[in-house]
């Protein structure tokens, strides 16, 4: 350990101590830090002030405690932040922190886009409607597709503050899922009259005023406003980066798919985007990103999202440890239930059992509260590269690290800031779920969450191909990792699995009987065991 401290890894086990304090009490049975009873007890530790940050740099305080009763998965009772976020977990306490305090300040940082206004909030709205799949989108109504198409053409002519613009990459998602749709959606879900209406009226003008990429995306090749515009099918992309994505774009855009190696040269091409440096442009890539996913993955695909960037910082490290638990939770977070993830990981260490969770500090589009965040407030050092995480879990004293993506992967945390400005998640929000920072000498398990029907079956498959030994894929709150203890009313309407759906794969010759009234602690051991 003397070592750790001399190189500062050691920091990143100060989270012990609160939550030693908080489990001290003589009575606190593993069972009651589970499913506990209520308030804020000898099990329960308080967040007095839990800051929720977003990209736009508005800070909310966060206060509230963690007691016994979050482990047992019941819906929270902490008060609404102004961000419209939620308190982490357990009773509303007043906020310690005023509006001249230092620690509210935030760096401004320079961000990851060419174009950095906005994002429009019109625009975010409307996205919200129509970048999404064949079955899930709401077609806009005349009013709304005029004063959507209204706010581009503002912004389009510098009429609008930076802050209310619609930036390109904005421009780009829309109206690339614009173009999907009217190519291969189905009547259900295609242009309304109100659309098709507001676009033939406004069309001329904005040819006039929108940039090359976006007309490209808005009629890629002159058929859907009647041919008035020719910039569509001669564009080819002002860089290399911009040429291959288009490529990408003019397949996916009338309902195909990119092959592996093909992806996989694309995204090692244009990423880690270099912001208003860079020479990819936003508006292609967030269209390249949203359509993709409203298409709906193939396998090959969510195979090159997941594993392109696997040794963007050399060969995996890899831990002498007897086992490993990843743990894949939503990057963006939870604003509605308490994530037990970090403490069930803590737990699970304290009794020989290392874990390793991974994620970032905020991430679009819900931008809720993170493992990431949690370990911040408790004093962890979240900067951790692998190779310094492995020792930490090699520690019989810890078995357990954090790593943020931001360190991790480089290449697809510059994508953040795009994130923001696409409005519903890119095909990536699905992959980094399934990554292995760190390989382990022992026996792996590996756990990722889902929430929207038809990709368990898949992210159950990217888990088998990551090489562990054993894997659960489970629907919990929110679409996280954690179960929830409430009984679901008779009335309530299914979209899907049910919640609390659990699905997985392990050894042969692991015990066939798992008790799953006793919880995921019994469902890991199990899993894990020799």
């Amino acid at each position: 350990m003397e070592a750790l401290h001399a190189t500062g890894v050691a920091a990143s086990v100060a989270w012990r101590d609160s939550f030693a304090s908080g489990l001290s009490g003589r009575d606190c049975e593993q069972k009651q830090v589970w499913g506990g009873g209520s308030g804020s007890g000898a099990c329960g530790f308080r967040f007095p002030v839990l800051k929720v940050e977003s990209r736009s740099r508005n800070v909310a305080d966060c206060s509230g405690s963690v007691g016994s009763s979050g482990f047992g998965h019941r819906q929270v009772g902490g008060r609404r932040c102004s961000s419209g976020n939620y308190a982490v977990a357990g009773r509303a306490s007043p906020s310690t922190a005023s509006d001249d305090d230092e620690e509210t300040y935030v760096q401004p940082r320079v961000k990851m886009l060419q174009d950095a206004v906005g994002p429009s909030k019109i625009l975010l709205d409307a996205q919200a409607r129509v970048c999404t799949g064949p079955t899930q989108t709401r077609p806009l109504d005349e009013d709304q597709a005029f004063k959507v198409l209204n706010t581009i053409l503002q912004s389009a002519k510098g009429e609008l503050p930076a802050s209310e613009k619609a930036s390109k990459a904005q421009m780009g998602a829309f109206f690339g899922a614009m173009t999907l749709r009217k190519n291969c959606f189905a009547n259900k879900t295609q242009w309304s009259v109100g659309e098709q209406k507001a676009m033939s009226e406004l069309w001329p003008a904005l040819c006039e005023c929108l940039p090359a990429e976006v007309l490209f995306l808005a009629d890629p090749e002159g058929t859907i406003m009647g041919g008035s515009s020719n910039v569509g099918p001669k564009f080819s992309g002002s860089t290399p980066s911009d040429a291959l994505l288009v490529s990408g774009l003019r397949k996916v855009m009338t309902g195909s798919h990119l092959e592996k190696e093909e992806l996989t040269t694309l995204l090692e091409r244009i990423l880690p985007l270099q912001g208003p440096n860079g020479d990819v442009s936003d508006a292609l890539l967030a269209a390249f990103m949203i359509c993709s996913r409203m298409l709906g993955e193939t396998d090959r695909e969510l195979d090159a999202y997941c594993m392109t960037f696997d040794e963007e910082l050399g060969s995996v490290p890899v831990a002498k440890v007897k086992s490993l638990t990843h743990y894949g939770e939503p990057y963006d977070g939870n604003t509605r239930f308490f994530r037990s993830s970090l403490f069930v990981a803590a737990v699970r260490a304290s009794y020989g059992e290392t874990c390793l969770l991974h994620g970032v500090d905020w991430m679009p589009p819900k931008g809720g509260v993170t493992e990431e965040l949690m370990l911040k407030h408790l004093g962890a050092n979240t900067n951790l590269i692998p190779k310094e995480a492995v020792r930490l879990l090699e520690d019989k004293g810890v078995g357990f690290a954090y790593i943020s993506q931001r360190e991790a992967r480089p290449s697809l945390y510059s994508l953040v800031d795009l994130r923001e400005h696409i409005k519903k998640r890119p095909p990536i929000a699905t992959t980094e779920k399934v990554q292995r920072y760190i390989k382990g000498t022992g026996r792996e398990a590996m756990l990722a969450s889902f929430y929207h029907e038809g990709y368990e079956g898949p992210l159950l498959e990217l888990v088998r191909r990551r090489g562990v030994q054993a894997g659960l894929v489970i629907k919990g709150e929110e679409g996280a990792l954690s179960l929830t203890t409430k009984e679901r009313s008779p009335d309530a309407l299914v979209k899907g699995r049910p919640l609390n759906y659990v699905a997985g794969f392990r050894p042969q010759q692991t015990p066939t009987g798992i008790d799953k009234s006793k919880g995921l602690f019994t469902l890991f051991s199990v899993l894990l065991q020799d």
